[in-house]
């Protein structure tokens, strides 16, 4: 059984470790990549919000942006941890040989597929673009995304969840 304190420390270092491993894999594939700027990554996240004049934001908008991300980052966790207190198949799967592994990389690209699929078109009211970028974001939610999530969301092996 886990106390309500476990369950918001188990939120709470997910969510952190999933903005922070995430933004950064945005951040550094954009600069390195993309030859684009981190700032602008999260400009790009806040137009989802705001709109296109976003993009031509300064520090303010940036910062909107980071706090969304952040924000998402959270929501995901907890739908995560949620699914691992009520599923029991989950459970069992996360406790299988590789079960991190394995939920992770079928977690990660799904939450990409939800947020880049459904939630972000209905919201800019326009059909998801699917581009080699968006390929390289399918597969980059595995390990920047499902592994935090799921590796932060577990006790370690031995620890009854």
């Amino acid at each position: 059984m886990t106390t309500p304190d476990d369950r918001l420390s188990r939120l709470v270092r997910a969510g952190l470790m999933t903005a922070l491993i995430d933004g950064l894999f945005s951040s550094v594939l954009s600069v390195l990549a993309y030859g684009s700027t981190a700032p602008r990554v999260f400009k790009g996240v806040a137009s989802v919000l705001i709109g296109d004049q976003a993009l031509s934001g300064g520090a303010p908008t940036a910062l909107l942006g980071v706090v969304m991300h952040v924000c998402v980052a959270f929501f995901w966790s907890a739908v995560f941890l949620f699914l691992v207190l009520r599923a029991a198949c989950v459970w069992r799967m996360l406790h299988s040989r590789y079960g991190v592994l394995k939920v992770a990389a079928v977690y990660g690209p799904l939450v990409w597929l939800v947020m880049s699929l459904v939630v972000i078109p209905v919201m800019l009211q326009r059909a998801p673009s699917i581009t080699i970028r968006w390929w390289i974001q399918l597969f980059g939610h595995f390990p920047f995304v499902g592994l935090p999530i799921v590796a932060s969301s577990v006790r370690p092996s031995g620890r009854k969840t």
